[in-house]
């Protein structure tokens, strides 16, 4: 299952937490099973980069060539390996057993000679010509490409902490639910065995597989990072008196429900997705207005639904959500980042074009990244009839870091969250 599973990622771009999630609910595997399947997954998708480069020192052809089935039981075979508590000969002894199964008998024999003589060595032995701390070999160490190293340095100048951040970006995290308000509490989450969460009032940390979780079952609370749940929360207290809220980049829907229950009005949520629109509507509040449509094309939107504030939680490169979206550091590119700046700045003049003189605007993103954040707000200030708010009146109490420059900037290894940036605005 771990091996399909990571090849659908791998290959076809699938995502890891909804394929695992279909699987495992449909699965008649145990609990302790189900938690050993998701983390070879996930594991697996985190260190390929790494175990591809140790994989490409012991083979007899270059490593992008050899058989695709081959590179993903060894790269699943070399996580097992390397850190998880199975002994080394079961970690082999599987492998080859997997590649027997599903590759045929030649192919696990390749794969048994590769296993075993990586075997010999210790994972530090491997990393000997990549211990320095210039970028590419962190890179390699820490299985992030060296873009997104880059894009951390711009922030982060201490190299120990950048190594922090990126072990952090490591390290698997327990699912973090939220609670919807007026249907469940975050007492609610305690009472069944949860760990609340540090900043939000709504959330808590789940020890075990969400689908078994009775709450989201009956719909009333749902999976979302503490980070996201920030986000919601800071522009609800800043909009409080200018509802109704529209939510214009909603799919597939955390946000927005958590948006729709603090709300004392309806709230209007645009996904341009109708796939993802249908994801939205099971789980916001009733009474919620969900639509279909491109976000830079609001159209006569104001007119129908009225709405004084816009949150726009943009499409982004998403290398902010790494230790829950492992995939996305193999996926993106920085070629991408022209495509994605380009949308981010047409989303947010349709929103502020739309919105009444002081109504807010909120611009988030999944993502630390310069181009997304400092850079593009530097933009719309200049360019769009907005006055900035300072987030930090908003923000928790007992957090601290969190504030840039009057802009909302989380990271995983100082508050334990996705890295979310939030900034606030007042259309003049």
């Amino acid at each position: 299952m771990a091996y399909e599973i990571f090849q659908e990622v791998i290959r076809k771009e699938g995502y890891s937490n909804l394929l695992l999630n279909q699987r495992l609910s449909k699965s008649n595997l145990d609990t302790r099973d189900k938690s050993f399947v998701t983390e070879l997954v996930y594991g697996s998708i985190r260190q390929l980069g790494r175990n591809d480069y140790i994989a490409a020192r012991f083979s007899a052809k270059e490593w992008s060539q050899v058989d695709s089935g081959i590179v993903d039981v060894v790269r699943i075979g070399l996580y097992q390996l390397f850190d998880m508590r199975v002994p080394l000969h079961a970690a082999v002894s599987s492998s080859v057993d997997l590649a027997k199964a599903i590759l045929g008998e030649s192919k696990a024999s390749y794969v048994n000679a590769i296993m075993r003589k990586i075997s010999t060595i210790p994972l530090d032995g491997h990393l000997v010509e990549v211990s320095d701390d210039s970028t590419t070999s962190l890179a390699i160490r820490y299985s992030h490409p060296e873009w997104i190293i880059n894009a951390y340095r711009d922030h982060i100048s201490d190299v120990e902490e950048l190594k922090t951040l990126l072990d952090v970006n490591n390290t698997p995290v327990s699912p973090t639910l939220v609670a919807w308000p007026s249907i469940a509490t975050q007492t609610d989450l305690v009472d069944l065995g949860c760990t609340p969460t540090k900043f939000s009032n709504f959330g808590a940390h789940l020890k075990g597989i969400p689908s078994e979780f009775s709450l989201i079952r009956e719909r009333r609370v749902g999976v979302q990072d503490e980070g996201s749940q920030l986000v919601a929360s800071i522009f609800a207290e800043a909009a409080k008196e200018d509802e109704p809220w529209l939510d214009l980049c909603a799919g597939p829907g955390g946000k927005a429900a958590l948006l729709s229950y603090l709300s004392k009005n309806h709230l209007i949520a645009n996904e341009i997705s109708e796939v993802r629109a249908g994801l939205i509507r099971k789980v916001v509040r009733p009474g919620s207005i969900v639509i279909t449509g491109d976000g830079r094309e609001l159209g006569n939107y104001q007119e129908l639904y009225h709405f004084k504030s816009v949150i726009a939680d943009v499409p982004c490169t998403g290398i902010g959500a790494l230790r829950r979206r492992p995939e996305i550091r193999w996926r993106r590119q920085t070629s991408d980042l022209p495509r994605l700046t380009k949308l981010q700045y047409e989303l947010a003049e349709s929103a502020i074009t739309n919105l009444p003189t002081n109504g807010i605007f909120g611009y988030a993103t999944c993502s630390p990244h310069f181009a997304e954040t400092l850079a593009q707000c530097a933009t719309f200030e200049k360019r769009f009839p907005i006055e900035k708010l300072d987030i930090t009146p908003y923000l928790p109490a007992g957090i601290s870091g969190a504030s840039r420059n009057g802009y909302m900037q989380l990271w995983p290894h100082r508050h334990q969250t996705d890295a979310m940036f939030l900034a606030l605005y007042r259309k003049r």
